[in-house]
């Protein structure tokens, strides 16, 4: 006698039907990603690629700007560039004229007792001086976020050499107010300087 033959019943017939179901809602996800996909090396997602339930925002690339109006309109970012502005010219123009001297006669300004310790005379010191100051302003001009700290701490050595030469105090006093404008700069740089 031969094997009996298999029956069919109901159940399994559900079952085959249940998995052919599943199979077919597979493919089509596939397919449905593997397109996407596709599209997205080709050209990129662009608001109308964005799923359903999805924001188109979450697909939109920032495109960025020279220059943001927005931006150029808030009072911080405008004192931001001021300051920058400012920090960038004046320590490059008073380093160059530590070695031109028209301005002043900076030698003058360096406390006898420093005048002492360095080597050199007064005049190599106020050239390395204007050397330091003409880095410090192009740092601000490139990095302020870390120029802005830098000019700080030179114009603290500065009010120093001053406090410590008699008759130079008001000089001190005005250097203190470039060392809070420096600071300021520092700050503001935290907020609105490009991160490198």
């Amino acid at each position: 006698r031969g094997p009996a033959p298999r029956r069919s019943s109901s159940h399994s017939r559900e079952d085959g039907s249940d998995l052919t179901s599943i199979a077919t809602t597979v493919d089509v996800a596939i397919e449905g990603y593997a397109t996407a996909a596709a599209d997205f090396l080709r050209k990129g997602w662009r608001p109308g690629d964005a799923k359903p339930r999805m924001t188109a925002h979450a697909h939109t690339r920032a495109v960025p700007t020279p220059v943001d109006s927005d931006r150029l309109a808030q009072p911080g970012y405008q004192a931001y560039l001021l300051l920058r502005v400012v920090f960038t010219v004046a320590p490059i123009l008073f380093g160059l004229d530590k070695f031109a001297g028209v301005l002043v006669d900076w030698d003058s300004y360096l406390a006898p007792w420093i005048n002492n310790i360095v080597p050199g005379s007064a005049a190599d010191a106020m050239y390395a001086v204007g050397v330091v100051e003409i880095a410090a302003g192009l740092i601000v001009a490139t990095v302020p976020r870390f120029g802005a700290p830098l000019v700080a701490a030179w114009l603290a050595g500065i009010i120093f050499n001053l406090l410590t030469y008699s008759g130079y105090y008001d000089i001190a006093l005005r250097d203190f107010g470039l060392l809070v404008g420096a600071l300021a700069l520092w700050r503001l740089s935290v907020e609105y300087a490009p991160r490198g």
